[in-house]
């Protein structure tokens, strides 16, 4: 395979080529026989190329057919991801289903999903909705439609009953759950897995609710405990917290993929602070921002090349 080199086809939006096709990523695949290409769209797909892989963040009809069309041509070339499997991920509610699913083994830790309800436009009244589901205050209240766009991740804790009126349906809410104010990102891509630790909500006693707003938008989230704590507090926090096992971790990850259907993906996971070995997925994206990782580089090119064997693979059949 090392005389070989490999052509990898790539569509992404312009923001995530600039954070994602960076030079040191491009110079890291050269080195391994992986040629990154840019896709013309203003070009019919089957007359680029040849591509031995096809990986992009892309949707819409016309190109889910150019997509048919050149797999039906180049039965042996890897497409990064399907179209159906990426939607799957596009819908709040159900995108977290396939966690239920898995079958982690051990003893110790365990995973699951908090409580969340769907709140469509019709209905009466979201407070009996919350009541009827068993969820307490705070809640998070996040858009039904997951798929990128800046109306997507507009989202809101929502502290108290009075918060709701503040709400416009369709949305999701979800049990929020105290966990020390860091979230675990794990970042997937094939059979490789990163764990990384990062800030996240702070923990909110029950005796400091009464004492806050109704409704609070994450972008003031941090105005929640600017008084108590400063950034070399919260540095101090990630550094002090634990890391999930990395066996449950990669577990949890290829059980993840499997389920899926995907290469690239990543998911957000708590730990319950009252359960310490209870983990919680609240979000799994596609195609994340890989180069937030350090030597993010190693990671995808490590990946590509597992395409490139599967590509062989495919040729020999």
């Amino acid at each position: 395979m090392s005389e070989r080199r490999f052509r990898f086809g790539y569509v992404l939006a312009s923001k995530k080529v600039s954070s994602f096709i960076q030079d040191s990523l491009i110079k890291h695949a050269q080195e391994n026989g992986i040629d990154l290409v840019p896709i013309d769209l203003d070009k019919p797909l089957i007359e680029q190329g040849p591509f031995d892989c096809i990986f992009h963040k892309l949707y819409g009809p016309e190109w889910r057919k150019q997509l048919e069309e050149f797999a039906l041509q180049n039965p042996t070339a890897i497409i990064v991801d399907p179209i159906d499997a990426i939607e799957k991920l596009h819908n709040r509610l159900t995108m977290l289903d396939v966690v239920n699913e898995l079958k982690i083994a051990g003893d110790k830790e365990t995973i699951g999903i908090p409580i969340q309800i769907f709140v469509g436009e019709n209905s009466e009244s979201l407070l009996d909705a919350i009541t009827s589901q068993g969820l307490h205050f705070p809640v998070i209240a996040k858009p039904l439609i997951a798929n990128g766009s800046a109306d997507s991740h507009q989202m809101s804790l929502v502290l108290k009953p009075e918060g709701l009126e503040g709400l416009k349906p369709p949305i999701v809410l979800q049990e929020f759950v105290n966990h020390g104010g860091v979230i675990f990102k794990v970042y997937v891509a094939g059979e490789h897995v990163k764990c990384v630790k990062r800030r996240s909500l702070p923990d909110i006693p029950e005796e400091k609710l009464g004492m806050l707003e109704n409704l609070i938008s994450f972008s003031q989230i941090s105005n929640l405990t600017a008084q108590d704590q400063n950034d070399d507090s919260f540095a101090e926090l990630i550094e002090k917290a634990v890391m999930p096992p990395s066996r449950f971790v990669t577990d949890v990850a290829n059980q993840l993929r499997d389920a899926l259907k995907l290469h690239l993906f990543n998911f957000d996971m708590i730990r319950d602070e009252k359960v310490g070995n209870r983990y919680l997925v609240i979000d799994i994206n596609y195609f994340p921002g890989y180069a937030k990782m350090p030597n993010y580089e190693t990671m995808m090119t490590a990946f590509f090349l597992d395409i490139a064997r599967e590509k062989l693979n495919n040729e020999s059949r």
